[in-house]
């Protein structure tokens, strides 16, 4: 593993970065444990000013931001200067939101006295985040854990060194605090050794299930609570009484966006009979459609993946789906491009011997399935390792909602494009991890809950749960 920025429109190496040293791993880790102790004492408020000048910050270098990304990993122009504002959006919400969120909460009880749940920090968080969104990845830890007052080292993800720097150096130039996010390139063993210290309390992963079985693993040995956002095989359920336009409008962007390189993409495609051929020849236009090209002008509509390995790895997958049998009814041809291109392809005709059944394809590759009945819908779509995201078109939202509830995933949108937003919980079940970011769900993901009961004078004859006082003279 080397962390190095090379641009996968043109294969050009644009920099390289040395790994961390030990000095600066320890120096981190002191920086953040001393920051902490500071934090404890500090009124939240003044957090949250640092917070928005964060945002203030992001939009002000939207476009460097948006032009690293684009070369660090390939997204389109348009797509790196939205994830700009989508984390100066979070960056906003977590500072306006993080002070009520983190009050103290009453407890109604029969003790004696008042009764009450305190949030406090814990400690220093260790990230370990991915290239797709190199922005939004970490700030959907950093914005509440900052809030809070838990200091964080980011280890990013080794393609996309310099927006992960960038994202570090912004936070600084915002008035945060040393120590606030350290940006360190660690070394995996460096990771474990970061998650054994004493002043780290809490891991957040977002990755694949490989990493997160190897950090989830190291966390659990040193019993450290950590949460879990792995990967996932989105259904995207059409029913039989569906709006089709709105349908065909939808469906190619929920596969392409990042060029699909995204968690929560829309990758199954389980569509009803009575409007199946429908949907895969508007699938194909859609498709057909797409423009590839330098990533950084606005006219290209489908960019490169974010690697050579990712591009080698989504083809092996897909001629290994084909060799099993699946169908191709458009796809898998060349694109007369240096960089790292990889056709959309459609997929149909995957029984469940496939291995493209059960594997996530982090690319622009749909697998569309035929069902015959809603129930049969439903079971293909829990028929899966994986549970993140969902999406569900229906002629009656309300029902679709009811469809959705039936949906073993974290996350399901009726009648619309899957979002994100801060004040929405993010993460999925099964396979696809545990925990939740965002949200006041995402607020206390690393918070000691302390629970404070006080009062004037004991009562002990108001013992509860089995308790018994013990006269210290017998």
């Amino acid at each position: 593993m080397a962390y190095r920025t090379v641009n996968p429109y043109n294969n050009e190496v644009v920099k390289e970065y040395p790994f961390a040293t030990e000095d600066e791993l320890q120096s981190a880790l002191a920086t953040g444990h001393d920051l902490y102790e500071m934090m404890k004492k500090q009124d939240i408020s003044e957090r949250a000013k640092i917070l928005h000048n964060v945002a203030s910050k992001l939009r002000e270098h939207s476009d460097e931001l948006a032009r690293a990304c684009t070369i660090d990993m390939g997204k389109l122009i348009g797509e790196s200067k939205g994830e700009v504002e989508l984390v100066a959006i979070i960056a906003d919400w977590f500072a306006d939101h993080g002070e009520d969120l983190l009050k103290p909460e009453k407890i109604d009880t029969i003790a004696t006295g008042d009764a009450e749940i305190q949030h406090h920090a814990t400690g220093v968080v260790m990230m370990v985040e991915p290239w797709n969104f190199p922005y939004y990845q970490i700030m959907r830890v950093f914005a509440p854990n900052f809030m809070v007052g838990n200091p964080m080292i980011l280890k990013h993800a080794a393609n996309t060194p310099t927006s992960a720097k960038m994202f570090a150096d912004v936070v600084a130039e915002a008035g945060a605090p040393k120590g606030s996010l350290t940006n360190l390139f660690l070394s995996y063993d460096q990771v474990t050794e970061a998650i054994d210290d004493p002043r780290v309390q809490g891991v957040a992963l977002t990755g694949s299930e490989r990493g997160g079985t190897a950090v989830a693993g190291a966390a659990g040995k040193a019993l450290k609570k950590n949460t879990m956002e792995l990967g996932g095989m989105d259904p995207f359920v059409v029913l039989g009484d569906a709006n089709m336009d709105d349908v065909n409008d939808i469906a190619w962007r929920a596969r392409i966006y990042n060029t699909g390189q995204v968690c929560t993409s829309s990758k199954r495609f389980i569509v009803m009979d009575n409007v199946y051929d429908e949907f895969v020849e508007n699938l194909k236009k859609k498709f057909a459609g797409l423009k590839p090209g330098d990533p950084m002008d606005p006219k290209t509509t489908l960019a490169p993946m974010n690697t050579e390995k990712s591009k080698n790895k989504l083809q092996k997958q897909l001629d290994d789906a084909i060799a099993a049998g699946a169908k191709v009814v458009y796809g898998n041809e060349p694109i007369d491009l240096p960089g790292q291109f990889f056709m959309p392809t459609i997929l149909t005709d995957i029984d469940k011997d496939n291995p493209a059944y059960s594997e996530e394809m982090f690319g622009p590759i749909a697998a569309v399935y035929k069902v015959h009945s809603e129930q049969e819908a439903i079971d293909l779509a829990n028929d899966n390792p994986y549970g993140l995201g969902g999406i569900v078109f229906a002629g009656d939202a309300d029902h679709g909602a009811e469809v959705a509830s039936q949906i073993e995933t974290g996350m399901v949108f009726v009648n619309n494009f899957m979002s994100t937003l801060p004040e929405l919980p993010f993460g999925g079940v099964k396979l696809s991890g545990y925990g939740r970011e965002m949200s006041h769900i995402g607020q206390m993901a690393f918070v000691n809950e302390q629970l404070i009961v006080k009062t004037d004078k004991p009562n002990m004859g108001n013992l509860a749960g089995g308790l018994v006082a013990l006269d210290p003279q017998e």
